[in-house]
């Protein structure tokens, strides 16, 4: 790639993308959203990191823009790195448990949004099944 100021090579670099994901609790129960973009499927809510923002800023905001709810960080519960995690790109998701109050609505990246329990959870993309299991033995 060359410099588009002096014309000289520059050294290009492959870096990972920081995600965060939500564990959302409400009461009991869980939030899930449905994606409206591939990979399709249900997920934690989440998303990018935006350039300027922390990585609890963009869990608060990703949590608003994807569900509706205004969350309270609670922890933050881990982080997951494997470069296969996210089969568009390699990405490093610093997961952090909420909780909220309401009902959760689809919006921006979410077809939809809901509630579920460890037992009744649907099929999950990404790594957001291991994610929960291990959220789940955590607690035990």
């Amino acid at each position: 790639m060359n410099c588009p100021h002096c014309g000289g090579r520059v050294r290009t670099y492959k870096n990972p993308f920081p995600t965060v994901d939500i564990i959302i609790k409400i009461g009991r129960e869980i939030v899930l959203i449905e994606r409206k973009n591939p990979p399709l499927g249900w997920a934690l809510p989440g998303g990018f990191v935006d350039w300027g923002e922390s990585l609890e800023e963009a869990a608060v905001r990703e949590a608003k823009e994807e569900t509706g709810l205004d969350v309270t960080l609670t922890d933050q519960f881990h982080t997951y790195s494997s470069p296969d995690r996210d089969p568009r790109f390699h990405t490093i998701s610093t997961v952090y448990t909420a909780t909220a109050s309401g009902t959760p609505k689809g919006a921006d990246d979410a077809r939809r949004a809901a509630l579920f329990t460890q037992k009744n959870l649907p099929p999950l993309v990404f790594d957001h099944q291991k994610i929960l299991q291990n959220y789940f033995a955590s607690l035990q």
